[in-house]
């Protein structure tokens, strides 16, 4: 009898299915991209109706390029992008889904950080507000969209909203709710007090049921296997958070590992026993409750090049990113090349950050632009990285997964810049291996999560950072970090319009 797993993962942009083996061979996969509204600067969102229906496509299409049967699939599991806030009505209707690159909070976020809850809530939740942080949208919502918040029924997060698509039911895994705040922790519960220094006492109700990421969430049901293809009854993971997926997916599970991730945001994160005695560090809890994931992170990462190639690169497809990858290639290290400061989107620590070429001249073409892109993006993982270290973080090795990852000149530069090896799995999907891991111990076929890592994740490729140019690396990187410092306070002053 054929048996298969299926992870899906759910980003900012894309949908993806991927079917697995249960060596963690990927069978078959497929994509569709989202699309996103930005009715007012600094709001992103998307329709949450089309989220599903995109991932029901996705199913049926992985499914088609395999040439398997719904009943070939023994489990499936799910992994979404954390916070933002996926929001439906008492009926289980959409009313509106924030991406968690959205930045309307901003303003509320500088204020409750500047309050006396913000001392309050890390004790609680090991966070401090930040804009797209699920609970303090929440709060946005509740202050500016009344109407809305009147009528909400469910308050969760994207990878949840498809669980609810295929099994109806309306919980959430431990992982993903701590990374939005909403968990006291290490209790890993919901919290009246953390609520209440929030200003959401009256949200208790609004959050779904907690399971563990690898326990069964429900069952495929009928209406979902008409739409998906897939047997009704089946049982359905209730995943991760994206990035501890990734982790997972990666074969990171080991205190001291870091695990980074190149895609819309810049995760670098490490997994620890306790968590790091510093009240910047966002924690979420992971798949165990005596593990934390300490995460330096932010929306600086591979989401940049996506804008470059959209905006610039006349297509995109693979094609138009190899291409950017032989123009970078192409660059020799030189001390006069720009610099780019990744900050399309803003920047953890100053939200009126915004991104700049830094430096050209009128002999620099493409592949100059290009080439600063890739090394600022990898700087920006490299600021995050050292704020972990002077919190207490170890880290002598790291994996990379992402849409970066699928780049060995990228690679390089992440083991230059961060002077670390840098390991690849085999597998790139490292977010949907994480969600059909769960899957396979949802199923019974793996014991623990720990079995399942060991029979699906392979190492393919680890980059030695290299030592001949180390001067001119350090000294640009030194450039880049006092320019990141500096700018926000200019953006300030010219989005005030001083």
């Amino acid at each position: 009898m054929t048996r298969h797993l299926l992870g899906i993962d759910a980003g900012n942009t894309v949908v993806k299915a991927v079917l697995f083996d249960l060596e963690g061979r990927v069978l078959a996969r497929a994509a569709l991209d989202g699309q996103s509204r930005q009715p007012q600067p600094g709001y992103v969102e998307r329709d949450i109706a089309e989220l599903w229906a995109n991932a029901a496509t996705v199913i049926r299409r992985c499914l088609d390029e395999a040439g398997a049967a719904g009943k070939d699939v023994i489990a499936i599991g799910t992994a979404g992008h954390g916070n933002g806030l996926y929001m439906l009505d008492r009926e289980d209707q959409p009313l509106i889904g924030i991406q968690s690159i959205d930045n309307r909070a901003a303003g509320l976020a500088a204020e409750l950080r500047a309050s006396p809850a913000a001392d309050a809530l890390y004790p609680l939740c090991l966070q401090r507000p930040w804009p797209a942080q699920t609970a303090t949208l929440l709060l946005w919502l509740k202050q500016n969209r009344p109407d809305l918040y009147a009528r909400a029924g469910t308050a969760f997060l994207c990878k949840d909203a498809l669980t609810l698509l295929l099994t109806g039911n309306r919980v959430s895994d431990f992982s993903d709710m701590s990374g939005a705040g909403l968990l006291r922790l290490p209790e890993r519960r919901y919290n009246e007090t953390l609520l209440a220094a929030y200003g959401l006492g009256d949200a208790a109700g609004l959050l779904p049921d907690l399971v563990e990421s690898e326990a069964t969430a429900g069952s495929v049901t009928a209406r979902a296997a008409d739409a998906t293809g897939l047997v009704e009854g089946m049982p359905v993971a209730a995943g991760f958070f994206d990035i501890i997926a990734s982790m997972i997916g990666a074969g990171v599970n080991t205190p001291g590992e870091a695990a980074i991730v190149a895609g819309t945001w810049s995760i670098n994160q490490v997994v620890r026993e306790t968590p790091l005695i510093d009240n910047t560090i966002f924690h979420a809890s992971t798949w165990r409750p005596d593990r934390y994931v300490a995460v330096e992170s932010s929306a600086t990462s591979a989401v940049n090049l996506e804008w470059f190639v959209r905006e610039f690169g006349g297509g995109h497809g693979p094609a138009a990113f190899e291409a950017c990858n032989g123009l970078v290639a192409s660059v020799a290290p030189h001390p006069e090349l720009p610099l780019f400061l990744p900050f399309l989107f803003g920047a953890s620590t100053h939200p009126d950050a915004r991104g700049a070429f830094i430096g050209l001249a009128g002999w620099h073409g493409k592949a100059e632009m290009l080439h600063a892109l890739y090394e600022g993006v990898v700087f920006e993982h490299r600021r995050h990285i050292e704020r972990l270290r002077r919190a207490g973080a170890e880290i002598t090795r790291a994996s990379l997964s992402g849409g970066g990852s699928r780049s060995p000149v990228w690679c390089q530069i992440f083991a230059d810049i961060l002077d670390l090896p840098v390991t690849v799995t085999e597998c790139q999907e490292t977010g949907a291996l994480g969600a059909a891991i769960a899957a396979g111990v949802a199923a019974g076929t793996f014991a623990t999560l720990d079995d399942g890592i060991a029979a699906m994740v392979r190492q393919a490729a680890q980059y030695q950072p290299r030592t001949a140019d180390r001067a001119l690396v350090e000294a640009r990187y030194r450039l880049y970090c006092g320019l990141a410092e500096t700018m926000p306070e200019h953006w300030k002053r010219y989005r005030e319009g001083a």
